[in-house]
């Protein structure tokens, strides 16, 4: 953990944030109880999943970043094993600043290896490798349909957070939007790998405000040390052109991107527009680095359309809900005939008389 004091404090401060927006799903979780009817009374309440296996990619660029998004919640949930997963770099060690990420959220174990090699064994376990009842994280398409895979396999026994493959996004911009801004955002998900894909779509623009974000992704793009990475990517993204924000809306939701960006002129009147995204960015001071480092939001979110069904990483990804209820004779003697009638309609006598049962005992001591 031989980190720089800048490296450090970054490290520390993000901690910070994401635990705070975190912790406080937590405390606005609490117990939910219900009297459906008198003498009836329904809870739901939640409890940690005990082992949790988590993925931090490192193929291509070394992700302290992720460790604190799956590790924090894993550590509010109050997860027993937190076990991290990532692939070692050259000779075999782990970026001392994913150690000092797994110290700070309480990580038991640390497994040098990546890809579907490590998914399985945080599925089956191994000799070394304790087994976990649920994997989180996000990887390539090869990590991605791992998790698919083992979450299917009925002898591996375990969950999955969700797909979450590789990184995009999608921006919308209208005609107040910075061109540098934009080309910015667009190549911060771009630079993730070659199978990124970044999205812009813009409303109402004219073409020399098109022609001027196009260039700047062009030029920007020239001056990253991961700029092969990034043409890869740019090759099979794409820019569309609409006339109005309805379509820009229609367009965004059908694509159900893992961040969507609003640089518009007045965001937030457009929040309720949204129905399928990861995470959304509002505004020309909201770059997507703050939501992937430090912000406090999550930045592990589901990707390939996966966003109209699948939420980001929470704290409830690390915990199961459990319900319960609690009848009082008087309680069984008012909802026990309903029960009686539903369970005989249903062929299932035995579940009638376990009502039965009791309800004649209730009347001999009346």
């Amino acid at each position: 953990m031989e980190l720089s004091e800048s490296t450090r404090h970054a490290i520390d401060v993000a901690h910070d944030n994401i635990y705070r927006f975190h912790l406080a799903q937590a405390e606005a979780e609490g117990i939910l109880e219900v009297e459906t009817c008198p003498g009836v009374v329904c809870t739901r309440f939640s409890r940690p999943i005990q082992r949790v296996g988590l993925y931090i990619p490192g193929g291509t660029a070394i992700l302290p970043s992720t460790a604190l998004m799956l590790g924090i919640p894993a550590k509010v949930a109050g997860c027993e094993k937190i076990i991290f997963a990532t692939p070692p770099g050259p000779g075999g060690k782990i970026a001392p600043e994913v150690v000092y990420v797994a110290h700070k959220v309480g990580a038991t174990h640390i497994v040098k290896a990546g890809g579907a090699q490590a998914v399985a064994a945080l599925a089956y376990g191994t000799i070394s490798v304790p087994k976990v009842d649920k994997i989180c994280g996000p990887g390539n398409q090869y990590v991605t349909c791992a998790k698919m895979l083992v979450q299917n396999d009925s002898t591996a026994m375990v969950a999955i957070d969700m797909p979450a493959g590789p990184s995009e996004v999608l921006v919308i911009a209208d005609k107040s939007s910075n061109p540098a801004f934009v080309a910015s955002d667009l190549l911060s998900q771009a630079e993730h790998g070659p199978d990124s894909q970044s999205v812009l779509v813009t409303v109402g623009l004219e073409e020399s405000k098109v022609q001027a974000i196009l260039s700047e992704v062009e030029k920007q793009a020239k001056l990253l040390p991961r700029k092969d990475i990034v043409e890869k990517s740019l090759a099979h993204s794409f820019h569309l052109q609409v006339s109005t924000f309805a379509e820009a809306f229609a367009f965004s939701n059908d694509y159900a991107p893992e961040h969507l960006i609003l640089q518009l002129d007045e965001p937030n009147r457009f929040l309720e527009e949204v129905q399928n995204a990861g995470s959304v960015f509002l505004g020309h001071y909201s770059p997507e680095s703050c939501g992937d480092y430090a912000s406090g939001t999550n930045h592990t979110l589901p990707t390939y359309g996966y966003a109209r069904m699948y939420a980001g990483v929470s704290w409830s990804s690390f915990r199961k809900s459990i319900t319960s209820q609690q009848l009082t004779p008087q309680g069984l003697q008012g909802l026990g005939p309903v029960v009686e009638t539903l369970a005989r309609v249903e062929g299932l006598e035995a579940h009638a008389r376990a009502v039965s049962i009791r309800l004649d005992e209730l009347k001999k001591l009346n």
